[in-house]
């Protein structure tokens, strides 16, 4: 959600934008036939678990086919007990991750050579659809928590997304395993035998345990190497090993297994390069950290903070920004338009209100809301979210454009009424010039506004609600 202290345009892009608001009755009436079905419509509450072990889950939030959006989006939530990797893999959807609490060590391929960085809370990464990766928790005895957003325009078609493993996945083989042993031996230069011992082995699941004999040696050893050292080392232990297991018993399988596997790994994640030593480069692009970032706009009721293509390049491509919202209690976010984007929101913490307009000016959603929901706000309806007078209201989410929002406020000091007032809105209205200005000059304050008797009472967290929140996010 993109708030800015840019809301002046030009007469004829506001006057577009009243024009949005006041025509959309038939669209409307096909939309909804009553309150309920409406805000199923713009909720996502049924989550499916993707993948599960005891040591990790995925879990997704499928955006509906049915509401009007630029672009469709699923929400993601990964949670990871300490010491536990989320194998390699690729995906055939763009996935950006925010490191919601914990510690990660994410690896992946850029300029074809295996890169890391470790991830702390309140990062931001993107991981494109096609890119081979890994994730392992690093925080000591903490768990990981980590909410994302998957973009479905480059998926197969198949489900939200598909994911590939290479070492192994749910309770499958890896995506090697499928081709035929001849194959694989001509591959990897390796005997049936040991090409079957591999690639036969199925895993519990794609998360796996790395701090004991739980996890298959080659993780356990492949990880506690240095950034630097990795490839180097796997390339190194490769050409070094052969020497070596000239001299090893054929009953030594461990070692057979391990310079196979160090094999796979290098020709997935890619060699050393020694020409990259003497090549100037920045190298992989670093995460982004949204809890660092100075609010976009911040008074005594609250703050707001977005990260767009200009703030974090990396966004561009998969066109999709971020926001992070919190409000004071009783404190509400002003009604407003998103001419840009769809947003997709997940409250992470307290209570409140929110509620959405449709452009024909009647109720589409006025639910509470708590932790752990997730809904969906389609470009131009209006909209505000109102924080219980018991506590502040925290929420964060994903938008269909990295470019900057620039919302239209239609109440506040800085409004898109205040901007249009003017004879001919007041005839719009039906009320004198001076009239309207007495109404609109009384609210001082803009964005975010002061404790309002709209605010949801102090027991809303007790109250019972029709949608569930998502495993994934714990507080």
């Amino acid at each position: 959600m993109c708030h800015q202290h840019t809301f002046m345009a030009n007469r004829t892009t506001l006057l577009l934008f009243l024009f949005v608001l006041c025509h959309g009755v038939a669209l409307t009436m096909a939309l909804l036939e009553d309150e309920e079905s409406s805000n199923n419509l713009f909720m996502m509450h049924n989550s499916k678990i993707v993948v599960e072990t005891e040591f990790g889950e995925m879990r997704v939030l499928k955006s509906h086919r049915d509401v009007i959006l630029d672009r469709r989006m699923h929400i993601g939530f990964i949670t990871m007990e300490p010491k536990t990797l989320f194998v390699p893999q690729y995906l055939d959807s763009n996935l950006i991750i925010f490191i919601r609490r914990g510690e990660a060590k994410l690896g992946f391929i850029y300029d074809d050579e295996l890169a890391e960085k470790k991830l702390k809370t309140g990062d931001v990464y993107v991981i494109p659809a096609g890119s081979a990766f890994y994730l392992v928790n690093i925080g000591e005895g903490q768990r990981l928590n980590i909410i994302c957003s998957i973009d479905p325009s480059t998926h197969l078609g198949l489900d939200t997304f598909q994911s590939f493993y290479i070492g192994g996945g749910a309770k499958s083989h890896s995506v090697l395993s499928g081709f035929e042993s001849v194959i694989l031996e001509t591959a990897f230069n390796e005997s049936r035998t040991e090409i079957e011992q591999i690639f036969s082995a199925k895993l519990d699941g794609p998360f796996v345990y790395v701090g004991d004999s739980h996890a298959p040696s080659l993780w356990t050893k492949f990880l506690q190497l240095k950034n630097e050292d990795k490839v180097q080392h796997m390339k190194k232990m490769v050409q070094d090993q052969e020497e070596e297991e000239d001299d090893v018993d054929g009953g030594d399988e461990e070692k057979k297994t391990t310079k196979l596997w160090r094999k796979l790994l290098e020709t997935v994640f890619g060699k050393v390069n020694e020409k990259a030593r003497n090549k100037d480069t920045n190298g992989p692009p670093d995460s982004h950290n949204l809890y660092d970032k100075k609010p976009d706009f911040s008074n005594a009721y609250g703050w707001s903070k977005t990260l767009h293509g200009d703030d974090y390049h990396q966004l561009r491509k998969p066109d999709v920004g971020i926001f992070h919202v919190n409000l004071t209690a009783g404190s509400m976010l002003s009604p407003h338009v998103n001419p840009r984007a769809a947003e997709y929101c997940i409250v992470l913490r307290g209570y409140g209100k929110f509620q959405l307009v449709f452009p024909n000016g009647s109720n589409a959603m006025n639910i509470q809301i708590k932790a752990g929901d997730v809904f969906v706000v389609p470009r131009y309806f209006p909209f505000c979210q109102i924080a219980s007078r018991d506590g502040p209201l925290e929420f964060f989410g994903f938008s269909t454009s990295s470019r900057k929002n620039n919302p239209q406020f239609l109440a506040g000091s800085m409004s898109l009424l205040r901007t249009l007032m003017g004879p001919e809105l007041a005839a719009a209205f039906g009320v004198s010039e001076g009239t309207l200005r007495r109404a609109l000059d009384a609210q001082h304050e803009a964005v975010i506004l002061p404790s309002t008797w709209a605010a949801p009472p102090e027991n809303a967290g007790k109250m019972k609600k029709v949608h569930m929140s998502p495993k994934g996010i714990r507080t």
